[in-house]
Order: structure tokens, then sequence, then C-alpha cells
């Protein structure tokens, strides 16, 4: 299929740009973002095979970090592929339906990550606030509970976007300027008006992140308050240190995450290469950077990590 302009006809397939204005370094940036894919892969693969064999590490804590490491793998595994087949062979076309498909997972599996960050919050929450209680208030079968709560949103309010763009008439172009397919850039080609998208697609995004981000920040809050009354300094620290690698893996998710978004609807005067590289580092950076967080954080899969060095050098 030739890049042209088919204003006249339903497009099958499509052609992803990959970073628009930086076509001649595809084949240089595609090294780092592998290197990066790898890191994200080793990482949450070891995450959860610690978690898994290590009997002291089944609370509610590590059983969050399980599912927000097989989030992280599916998210970045239904694009960096074919991202890197753009990048170094140039395997840039797409048919409709697989399209939709990587949309879907893109979309509910970051509303599931946002809804585990949420979960880790109130854990933390009930952790130092309520320590007493916390086997109590966190038990398996709430645990699972969440779990299908956040799995079941995560569906539910994406899998309209497929039907919704799968009704419009995609025909100005069969250009996508972007490295995998993402709702607005589809939307984007529409030869109608696809205001019900736009607006569905907003309510998704502040009913989701702007529900989770509210609750994590009074999660925060109150432990703050509870933090501060502690008696001692140590304990306070510990407290901090603890909920010091959460906050970090909520802003690496967030901020990248809420500059796309944005930038899709309203920085219609950033340079889409910028856009595009910070795109493409929401799907990258928190898969990478989460199991290295918890894992210097967290001392017994530190300590479990260690071990399994020391006996493989031995």
């Amino acid at each position: 299929m030739t890049l042209r302009n088919m204003t006249s006809l339903q497009m099958s397939s499509f052609l992803l740009i990959g970073i628009p204005g930086l076509e001649d370094f595809h084949f240089s940036i595609a090294f780092p973002f592998c290197f990066m894919y790898t890191v994200a892969l080793v990482g949450n693969f070891t995450i959860l095979f610690i978690i898994k064999t290590e009997q002291s590490l089944h609370e509610p804590m590590h059983l969050f970090l399980a599912m927000l490491a097989i989030t992280d793998l599916i998210l970045s595994t239904c694009t960096i592929p074919k991202m890197l087949g753009i990048f170094w062979f140039s395997s840039k076309e797409i048919c409709l339906e697989t399209c939709l498909i990587q949309m879907f997972f893109i979309h509910s599996f970051s509303a599931m990550e946002s809804g585990i960050l949420l979960a880790m919050a109130f854990d933390r929450y009930v952790a130092i606030c309520y320590p007493l209680r916390h086997s109590t208030i966190l038990t398996s079968q709430t645990i699972i509970k969440i779990a299908l709560v956040i799995a079941t949103r995560g569906v539910t309010l994406v899998m309209p976007f497929t039907f919704l763009v799968k009704r419009l008439h995609l025909c100005k172009t069969n250009i996508i300027y972007h490295t995998y397919c993402e709702h607005m850039a589809l939307v984007k080609l529409a030869c109608e008006d696809a205001t019900v998208n736009i607006v569905y697609g907003l309510f998704v995004a502040l009913f989701v992140v702007g529900f989770d981000i509210v609750f994590i920040a009074l999660s925060y809050i109150m432990i703050l308050k509870s933090v501060l009354n502690l008696p001692s300094n140590q304990a306070r620290f510990k407290a901090f240190s603890t909920c010091g690698s959460h906050i970090c893996v909520i802003l690496m998710f967030y901020i990248p995450g809420l500059f796309t978004f944005l930038t899709h609807r309203f920085g219609h005067h950033i340079a889409p290469s910028i856009h595009i590289l910070l795109a493409n580092s929401y799907l990258l950076v928190p898969p990478m950077m989460n199991p290295i967080v918890y894992g210097v954080k967290t001392q017994q899969i530190r300590t479990r990590v260690l071990k399994v060095l020391l006996w493989h050098r031995i």
C-alpha cells in the first residue's frame, strides 16, 4: 500500500509512520527502545518469579506488585515489537482489525495500571494508618475482588472505543502519525463528525484518571498526617521511604500519560516528534522502572535477587 490520500475509500489497512520528523534516526532510536524493553521483560519476569516462589511475599503489597508487573508486560509487549519492526525493518503496515486490537489492549491495560496504583496506595494507607487491621481488611478474597473490579472496569470502559472507531468512515488518509494505534490518532482519520468519540474519550479519561488520582492523593494526605504523628524519626523515615517508591512510580505513569492525552486534544503547537516520543515513554519507562524501583526499595525482593546472583557466581 503506497502513501496516498484516499478521501473516498474506507481504509482497511494503515501505515504507522513512526516518529514524524525523525525518520532518518529511526534505526538508531530503536536501540535504546530495545534496551528498555529488554530491561522491562527481565525485570518484570524476575519480580513475578520471586513473588511466586517466595512464600513470605504472598501478601497484599507484593500481590499488587505482581499485578502491576503483568500489566506492564502486556502494555509493553503489545506495542514495542511492532515499534521496533517499524524502526528496523520498515514494517509499517497494519490492518484495521489488528490496529483496533492494539488500541484496546493499550487503553484497557493503561486503565488497569491506574487502578492497580490506586489499590497500592490504599494498601499503603491501611498498612500505615491501621497496621493492626491490615491483614483483616486486605484478605485474599478482598484482593481477588479488587483485581476483578480493576480488570472489569478497564475492559468495560475501553471496549466501546473499538465499536465507536469501527463505525467511523476512516478515509482521510491511510497514514497514522504514530508508532502504535491510539484512539485519537485513529479518530483524526475520520471523514465525518467524531464528536461522540471525543466526548466518550474525555469521559473515560476523567472517570479513570480523575477518580484514581483524587483517591490516591487522599490516601497520601491521610498517610502524611499519620506519619507526622509517629513518635520516632526512624519510624517516620521508614514510612516515607516505603511510600517514596510508590510516589515515583505514580509520577512516571501519570505525567507522560496526561501529557500525551492533553497534547492530542489541545497541544496543536507542540512538535509531533516530542509528542510521539513522550507517548512512547509512557509505555516504555514505567514497565522498565517499576521493577527496578520496587526491587531496590523492597528488602525481601532485593535480598532474594542478591541471593540468586551470588549463587550463580559461586
